[in-house]
């Protein structure tokens, strides 16, 4: 596997980690943090600057769908694997 999908394997945990620190600690809710990669997600979808094929969207959005169900498992006290969590984004794309 290449370097740098490992890399970002790790920063996608490692955000889901700090995500439930946030909400943890009561900063912002998880609701809150969901509306902030729905926002992201948003701008994404939205953005007609950048003619993307539908994998590279995809790819895009990768990240944050992961973050996203890593938020749902929090809200449910659940916690999976990276590869758990690809699986599931791989079933919903």
């Amino acid at each position: 596997m290449n370097t740098a999908n490992l890399q970002l394997k790790g920063l996608i945990m490692a955000m889901a980690s700090i995500c439930d620190a946030i909400a943890d600690k009561q900063l912002l809710t998880r609701g809150e943090i969901d509306a902030a990669l729905s926002k992201a997600q948003k701008a994404i979808e939205e953005d007609d600057d950048h003619e993307l094929s539908g994998a590279n969207r995809a790819a895009i959005l990768f990240p944050i769908r992961v973050l996203q169900l890593a938020g749902e498992a929090g809200r449910k006290g659940e916690g999976a694997t990276f590869s758990d969590y690809a699986k599931r984004v791989g079933k919903l794309s």
